[in-house]
């Protein structure tokens, strides 16, 4: 292997590592013995800047009604936890969800690598970190929720990362976190074409039982697990006969949401399709709930 290449799991830290049959072009390893995928090759920090200085948040991009609706029910899922009042989101983006959870009186705290961002997140009232995770910045063991949503997909220690959480969450405090689902329906029709598989955006790629061992790790058990959604925007950007922005009101997929909302049949069909997403661990997308015990 090369100086600058992985050659232990991320998440179990066995050796036994081989290239992916057919997904060569993007140099991808799978763990023979967890079975978790992700890039041969270790960004430098150059790399990293050089890609996320690309990254602008503006206080003017799209956020959906139905985001936030979908929000408040996530937050209506998360009352039972509170004890503390405190809820912390990793890779906060714009704080978006931050902000829904503090008019339900929740006190937020959110951390983001764009200066922008954080600047943004503090005008709103969001009590910001600057930079990777880091609990000597906060109180040990007093969150009740922990979110993360599609952040994962972006780091090389997931251990270090789901560490720093576990000691940032309080006992039986529920740990949420999304990502993109190695096992979908898009990626297996897709295969390379499949534009999640992006270096050095996407560097981990998770299934659910590589998502639940790296939780099982650190002594968070699993408390609900959900595999839901299929993109069109992901699928029209990935073959190439679109360049539309995967979140925007002129979207496919944010038009479907509309379509699907505005009827009643389209949501028992939307309904359906993620319950069977779900057995079969297919959708798009992972929301893995886990509860430290």
């Amino acid at each position: 292997m090369k100086e600058n290449t992985h050659k232990n799991c991320l998440v179990c830290n066995s050796t036994a590592l081989k290239h992916i049959k057919g997904y060569e072009k993007h140099s991808l390893l799978k763990c023979g013995n967890c079975g978790f995928v992700f890039m041969e090759k270790i960004p430098t920090l150059q790399e990293l800047d050089e890609f996320y200085t690309a990254y602008s948040y503006q206080d003017d991009s799209y956020l959906s009604p139905l985001t936030i609706q979908s929000y408040n029910v996530l937050l209506d899922e998360f009352e039972p936890f509170r004890k503390t009042n405190k809820i912390l989101d990793v890779g906060c983006g714009l704080g978006w969800f931050l902000l829904e959870a503090k008019k339900r009186g929740w006190e937020v705290y959110g951390t983001e690598f764009s200066k922008t961002a954080v600047k943004l997140c503090k005008e709103n009232g969001i009590e910001m970190k600057e930079g990777v995770l880091n609990p000597a910045e906060f109180d040990l063991e007093s969150f009740d929720v922990i979110t993360s949503f599609e952040v994962i997909e972006h780091v090389n220690n997931p251990n270090e990362e789901i560490a720093a959480i576990k000691k940032l969450l309080r006992q039986g405090g529920l740990f949420y976190c999304t990502t993109p689902n190695f096992d979908s329906v898009l990626r297996f029709y897709l295969k390379t074409d499949y534009n999640i598989i992006t270096y050095p955006e996407h560097l981990s790629y998770y299934t659910k039982s590589t998502l639940n061992q790296l939780a099982a790790n650190h002594s968070l058990k699993p408390f609900q697990f959900l595999s839901t959604g299929i993109s069109l925007t992901r699928l029209k950007t990935s073959t190439g006969k679109s360049n539309e922005k995967m979140i925007s009101i002129e979207s496919a997929d944010e038009i479907l949401r509309n379509s699907i909302a505005n009827k009643w049949y389209l949501r028992f069909a939307k309904e359906a399709i993620n319950k069977l997403l779900t057995w079969t661990n297919t959708g798009m997308t992972l929301k893995g709930y886990y509860v430290k015990k």
